[in-house]
């Protein structure tokens, strides 16, 4: 993202996620802010730029409802962030097919993905989770990294 006075900095964008997830908690019931400063971070050492970077912060605000769309629509924000955001918000009724379609035609939108799943696959988070949940979602993410053509060094 060249930054402009008018845009949003990193640290606005991560505040205002950080604002937006207030008293939210992921399935483990750890803080919600947590998950995303981890796919932030995921990202940029995946060699993601500022674009990503925010979008990373932002990925789930609009899908959980923390931020509307019109907010998203009308931020500060570059067009391409806005457009990986939107492209990673999954929509009701949307085969993951297509979700990983339009993920996959966004640009910049798979590295925020993949630092999503990377973290949602994350053993450490999903072994405080119970079998019937871990087995569920450690399928749901093997699918999704399938269906992204992202392939771990084992060759999963």
């Amino acid at each position: 993202m060249t930054h402009t006075p008018e845009q949003l900095t990193l640290a606005e964008v991560e505040a205002t996620a950080r604002t937006a997830h207030a008293g939210q908690t992921d399935k483990a019931g750890r803080p919600y802010a947590e998950h995303l400063q981890a796919v932030a971070e995921g990202v940029s050492a995946r060699g993601g730029d500022e674009d990503q970077i925010a979008a990373a912060w932002l990925h789930d605000a609009v899908e959980d409802g923390a931020l509307s769309e019109r907010w998203l629509e009308e931020a500060a924000l570059s067009r391409r962030t806005k457009d990986i955001v939107y492209a990673v918000t999954k929509r009701a009724g949307e085969t993951p097919e297509a979700y990983a379609r339009r993920i996959l035609t966004t640009p910049g939108a798979l590295l925020v993905k993949e630092a999503d799943l990377a973290h949602n696959a994350d053993p450490a988070r999903l072994a405080v989770l119970d079998e019937f949940t871990r087995r569920r979602l450690t399928e749901k993410y093997t699918r999704m990294r399938a269906l992204l053509g992202l392939v771990d060094r084992r060759g999963r």
